[in-house]
Formats: structure tokens, C-alpha cells, sequence
């Protein structure tokens, strides 16, 4: 059972080389707060577990992209020791072009007795939408 932050993340990662079978939401607290303020589209803000898992199962199911691999490069203890903050790159192969490409990544992940209570991501947008073009 994953205990700290560090733990958590790692779960995480390989959680999304799980395939595209639905998350569960097992490491995710209840109250759960998913942020994303530059993903495009605007800004995310999702409350809730299972108002989580409504958004992301379909959008994973949906999304023509296979992870292939995720590149920790850097992760930065907090003063606070529940979180942590995680620099990452994630690889991935488009299926419909099969086209590889990179996109880099950090979070900031928050833990409460054992669970993921805050996931705060700034992504490289840019980078992601060249990959899917």
C-alpha cells in the first residue's frame, strides 16, 4: 500500500501503462482535487473521485494515444511532507499516425493517509497537440 507521496507516484505511473481498462480510482482520495489549469481548452478543476473517474474513463477511452514510457526528471520534497513536487516526460505513439512524441509535464501531488488529495498538473500543451496533429 503506497504511504507517501513519492510512493503514490509511482503507482500512478504505472497505472497509466495499464491499457485502457477503466481506472478505479484507488488511489484517489474521496474529496479528491484534480487540477489542471493549462490543459487546453482552459482551465480544470475536478472534485470529487467519482466526478473524476465521469471525466477521465471516457476520455481515456477516447484518446489515440499509447503511453509508451515516463521519464521521472526531477523530484523536489516540499516543506510540507505530504507533498511533493515532480518534474516528468511522457512518451507516447499516436494510433492513428504512429507518430512518437515527448511532452513534458510537472505536478504537484498532495497525499492524506495514503491517497492522492490534490494533483495539480501543468502540461506542455503545445507539445501535446503537435504530437496528435
Amino acid at each position: 500500500m503506497p504511504t507517501t507521496p513519492r510512493d503514490l507516484f509511482e503507482q500512478m505511473r504505472q497505472h497509466w501503462f495499464g491499457g485502457v481498462a477503466p481506472l478505479t480510482g484507488d488511489l484517489l482520495a474521496e474529496d479528491v482535487v484534480i487540477e489542471t489549469p493549462f490543459a487546453a481548452g482552459g482551465p480544470h478543476r475536478i472534485e470529487g473521485r467519482q466526478q473524476f473517474l465521469d471525466f477521465a474513463n471516457p476520455q481515456r477511452a477516447a484518446f489515440p494515444v499509447r503511453f509508451d514510457a515516463c521519464h521521472t526528471t526531477a523530484i523536489h520534497d516540499t516543506t510540507d511532507p505530504d507533498t511533493i513536487i515532480v518534474e516528468y516526460e511522457l512518451t507516447g505513439t499516436s494510433t492513428t499516425t504512429a507518430r512518437q512524441a515527448t511532452a513534458a509535464f510537472i505536478a504537484v501531488l498532495t497525499a492524506r493517509n495514503g491517497k492522492i488529495a490534490r494533483w495539480r498538473e501543468y502540461q506542455n500543451t503545445l507539445a501535446i497537440q503537435q504530437a496528435l496533429a
